[in-house]
């Protein structure tokens, strides 16, 4: 599930970090005797010759706009040394603001220098995708374009209901997720499933054992790779009924993203991204309970 924001570029980064921390400078400047400068005209020139150029002309606008994101740090830094002096709330609260720009801020400035002026690579983990929505992960899937956002898992029931759901930060291996989740549904209905279908990059001979120790009689995969029905299922028709029950779910899926929002967040901050999630998916199970009851 994506978060709301543009496609991240180093240059659109060091432009929204100079607007932000300029703009509440300007605010604290009314009650307070700040000096700072205000230089969001120029990174946003900076910004167009980086789009327009190549080569020197490009790493030149990149040179002039780490500059300014510098003095503008600089200027903060220089601002909050005498925050203590400020006693009013709404000062203080700027002044928190400001501080937690300021790391994003110096983030963006060493990833920027050891991307484009060094031609360094910066592990995924370590870079800012966003000042405003800092808490976004690169989603990148084998033959698909990159995603900014998290990675969303969720359970169905043969109802056609969202039985459980998970955000998750980062962007982690997707097979070693298959055993929490598993218990995931014992923990949380102390039991555990009677039938189960899985996407097909879990299937594994030991993920297969592993369910059916479990007590899991018939167990489908998206993907054979190597399994035998058998082996899985009572027969082949249980095995198909379980195939078209996953195909179901991904029906149910894509709903959630056309109908209900699933596709992309537009709430701000990890917390309400979360919130946003849950309520999509309780208005969309209350939609398939009012289709059951009626």
């Amino acid at each position: 599930m994506e978060s709301h924001i543009p496609y991240p570029t180093d240059s659109q980064l060091l432009s929204d970090a100079i607007r932000v921390l300029t703009r509440t400078l300007r605010r604290l400047s009314r009650r307070h005797k700040i000096v700072f400068h205000d230089h969001r005209l120029r990174a946003k020139r900076r910004c167009m010759n980086i789009r327009n150029h190549r080569g020197a002309r490009r790493r030149d606008a990149y040179r002039d706009l780490l500059k300014v994101a510098r003095k503008t740090a600089h200027h903060t830094r220089m601002a909050l040394r005498q925050a203590h002096r400020w006693k009013d709330l709404r000062s203080q609260v700027r002044a928190g603001k400001l501080r937690h720009y300021l790391d994003l801020t110096t983030r963006i400035i060493d990833q920027t220098e050891r991307r484009v002026l060094n031609g360094e690579s910066v592990p995924a983990e370590e870079k800012v995708l966003s000042v405003f929505e800092e808490h976004t992960d690169i989603i990148k899937k084998k033959r698909r374009e990159t995603v900014f956002g998290h990675k969303l898992y969720l359970t169905g029931g043969v109802s056609g209901l969202i039985l459980d759901f998970e955000v998750v930060r980062g962007n982690p291996n997707d097979a070693a997720q298959f055993q929490p989740w598993i218990q995931r549904q014992y923990d949380l209905y102390g039991r555990w499933p009677r039938q189960a279908s899985f996407d097909g990059y879990v299937a594994s001979k030991a993920n297969l054992q592993r369910v059916k120790d479990q007590g899991i009689r018939d167990v489908a995969f998206a993907k054979k790779r190597g399994l035998k029905v058998k082996n899985m299922a009572r027969s082949s028709w249980v095995y198909r009924q379980l195939q078209r029950f996953r195909a179901g779910i991904e029906g149910c899926i894509s709903m959630l993203k056309r109908v209900f929002g699933l596709r992309r967040c537009t709430w701000k901050g990890w917390a309400h991204f979360q919130q946003y999630v849950g309520l999509s998916i309780t208005s969309f199970n209350l939609l398939v309970l009012a289709r059951l009851l009626l």
